[in-house]
């Protein structure tokens, strides 16, 4: 079992940035942050492959968020990272960090996840 939990959520204007965080466990192979809103699927925003090498760090990203979110790793202390900037009010969501054990390819659906945070809520203002 791996335990993830998230930090950094809150209100912000539009235009504004936050930080989340997600401490992990265990070490794993690809993280990814995902997002939802009430009565929808959890949509994915980003992913990176842990570690370094040919496969680690590489990221993905949702289109709708390109440009404005970053993805990062500090491995050694088994954190990920989702910088938000330009903060957009359709960005309100409930944000959750996840995990699986196997390198990913891109943005991988929820089902192939096998870890998650308890989420952490992100609310922007117009």
């Amino acid at each position: 079992r791996m335990d993830l939990v998230e930090s950094g959520g809150g209100s912000v204007q539009a235009g504004g940035s936050l930080r989340l965080s997600c401490a992990a466990s265990e070490y794993s192979y690809c993280m990814a942050w995902f997002r939802q809103g009430p009565g929808k699927e959890r949509e994915g925003v980003a992913t990176i492959n842990i570690g370094s090498g040919d496969r680690g760090g590489v990221t993905y990203y949702d289109d709708s968020v390109k440009g404005r979110f970053t993805i990062s790793q500090d491995s050694s202390k088994r954190m990920v990272y989702l910088q938000m900037n330009g903060l957009k009010p359709e960005d309100t969501y409930m944000y959750y960090c996840a995990a699986r054990r196997s390198y990913c390819s891109g943005l991988h659906d929820a089902d192939s996840f096998n870890f998650w945070g308890q989420g952490t809520q992100v609310t922007v203002s117009s």
